[in-house]
């Protein structure tokens, strides 16, 4: 039977690899590696290979490359129509993973796909996997492995806790934030932002804690009330973005005046 490993590494830096991560990778026969395109993108394989090289120093595995679709950013459209494109890129996804395992997988052998944080937070690589070896002529069997995520590297870097005493956390998109009444959003992570919606918040009392590149070397931070920091945080996006030529970043909204109170 064919083994497939989902495996969470963290984000941005081999130290966030877990001890169960480390090990499920012993045993990987072949690593698929995705490639983004786009500047600066080859980053994002040249961590996945460092991971490597430092867990398996031998290279006793074998890495075979595809390209990977490009992610839809059709903000601008309706839910409708935004969710047919993400449903044409996810049937792409799974054409790829289908040839993968097909073609680069013999019976008996393990093959391990290390996914950016935690593979259970906003990533669809579980479900779509799931779907291609469900149609799959031969057994295979998926093993996922969980990883640390940017939302806890995110409140750890900025020494807070997710929540205060007696508040609920709540992980949406972007796309939502862009969409949600701001008046209803009290305590919220937001992922997966393409146009600073937190521009949106301007004037709801909030606190902002925003981090790019979280873990990596070049991580950068912004903290503190959303409208006294929003011209310094839109012009850090702007250069960090144009300099790499790619952002990663995730930020915690929290009103002020509900919770536990500031110290």
């Amino acid at each position: 039977m064919k083994r497939l490993y989902l495996i969470g590494i963290g984000p941005g830096h081999p130290d966030f690899l877990t001890l169960q991560a480390a090990d499920a990778m012993r045993r990987v026969d072949v690593f698929f590696l995705l490639e983004k395109a786009g500047r600066g993108k080859d980053e994002l394989i040249a961590l996945r290979r460092e991971i490597m090289c430092r867990v398996l120093p031998d290279g006793d595995y074998r890495e075979v490359s595809a390209a990977s679709p490009p992610r839809p950013r059709a903000v601008d459209r309706d839910a409708a129509a935004y969710r047919a494109i993400v449903a044409d890129w996810h049937a792409e996804k799974r054409r790829i993973f289908a040839e993968l395992l097909t073609k680069e997988l013999t019976d008996g052998q393990v093959g391990g796909l290390l996914l950016w944080g935690d593979p259970t937070l906003y990533d669809q690589t579980i479900g779509m996997v799931e779907q291609v070896l469900r149609e799959l002529a031969e057994p295979a069997e998926l093993t996922v492995i969980p990883g640390i995520s940017a939302v806890q590297v995110l409140a750890a870097r900025h020494r807070i806790p997710l929540n205060r005493v007696g508040e609920s956390l709540t992980i949406i998109t972007g796309r939502e934030a862009e969409q949600v009444d701001p008046a209803s959003v009290h305590n919220a992570v937001v992922m997966l932002d393409y146009n600073a919606s937190f521009q949106r918040f301007v004037g709801q009392e909030m606190d902002i804690y925003w981090g790019g590149y979280l873990g990596a070397g070049d991580e950068v931070l912004v903290a503190g009330p959303l409208d006294a920091v929003l011209d310094e945080l839109l012009r850090v996006k702007a250069e960090v973005r144009e300099a790499k030529g790619w952002l990663m970043d995730t930020y915690l909204l929290r009103r002020r005046g509900t919770g536990e109170p500031r110290d």
